[in-house]
């Protein structure tokens, strides 16, 4: 019989009978963030929501323009994340450990998915013109096509994981969905969300958005960390094309969210207009440079301090050159 254990562990394989034993544990920040996301576990419907409709009454049009913008959005893009990590990383993953969270994220993305079709429920929102928008409005669609174009490499093509191809393949996917679709676009989102509490406007959905942020704050520390241990474990992937290309792929990203944001603010509410919320994208961007050992692009403060906890995940080093193997699972400060 094949042995279940692997002398020379790789988080990369697809392997059927490797990764069937938890302890000793190989990757011990997958195992922390597993943790981590198991103790956080809530449910939407622990938020009375119904609180919030006399805000939404008097809201302007303009506001409910900016919600439901942000529902069209978020709603179909938690299903694709779990797409992506369905077909794209679990099959390529062995560490039982890396599974282990993997599935949590999994029914985390489900459960976010719930959430926002409970604020559908809620609020008087056109649930059809909500749903449409996604594929109706030209740089919602931009985003959507983007990250597609990356999942279906992985799911509808032949992807060898053994060869340096496919290794940067899966890194691809790992960068387009983890750090840009999780870790600019939606913090993107989930600041004008929560810029409506800051407001005094829509306080328990706000707390909804602090839930998911929560979450999405160690699905990009996990992200992160399997890019890092990917590169450490197979550095001849980390060319200098290669990390050209990473790098823009972000830069593209942050040009496609410039134009989402316009159509989603595109007068302004809450003191908050575009360029505001461009600059902060710029912010984010940099930020996740930082954490992947680049050097920022954009070179701007952030105009949300009041964010500043959503925003931080590792302090990581140099993305292809001193890969960090003392791995830290806390966010600073």
């Amino acid at each position: 019989m094949t042995s279940t254990t692997n002398p020379n562990p790789r988080i990369l394989g697809t392997g059927i009978q490797e990764g069937l034993l938890l302890k000793p544990v190989t990757y011990p920040w997958a195992y922390d963030l597993y943790n981590q996301a198991v103790a956080n576990t809530w449910f939407p419907h622990e938020v009375q929501l119904g609180e919030d409709l006399s805000d939404f009454a008097r809201m302007s049009p303009d506001e409910r323009h900016a919600l439901t913008h942000l529902m069209s959005y978020f709603n179909p893009n938690e299903l694709l994340v779990n797409k992506a990590l369905a077909f794209g990383v679990y099959p390529y993953v062995n560490a039982a450990e890396c599974h282990l969270y993997l599935a949590k994220q999994m029914w985390e993305e489900a459960n976010h998915c719930m959430a926002f079709e409970y604020v559908l429920e809620t609020f008087p929102i056109d649930r059809a013109a909500a749903y449409e928008s996604h594929v109706t409005v030209p740089s919602m669609a931009a985003k959507e096509e983007f990250e597609v174009r990356y999942i279906k490499r992985m799911t509808e093509q032949t992807l060898d994981i053994s060869t340096v191809a496919g290794k940067q393949d899966f890194v691809r996917n790992l960068v387009a969905y983890n750090v840009i679709l999780e870790g600019i676009w939606f913090y993107s989102g989930f600041m004008v969300a929560l810029s409506f509490r800051q407001r005094n406007l829509l306080r328990n959905f706000g707390s909804l958005i602090d839930w998911i942020v929560r979450d999405e704050s160690l699905h990009l520390k996990f992200g992160i960390n399997l890019i890092l241990t990917v590169l450490e474990e197979n550095p001849d992937i980390a060319t200098e094309e290669f990390a050209a290309e990473i790098q823009d792929m972000i830069i593209d990203a942050v040009a496609m969210e410039e134009a989402y944001n316009r159509d989603l603010l595109p007068n302004g509410i809450l003191g908050l207009n575009a360029d505001y919320i461009n600059t902060y994208v710029k912010y984010l961007a940099d930020r996740r440079f930082e954490e992947l050992g680049f050097e920022p692009v954009y070179g701007v403060a952030n105009p949300a301090k009041w964010m500043a906890a959503a925003n931080d995940t590792l302090e990581l080093v140099n993305f292809f050159e001193s890969i960090n193997t003392s791995y830290e699972v806390n966010a600073r400060a």
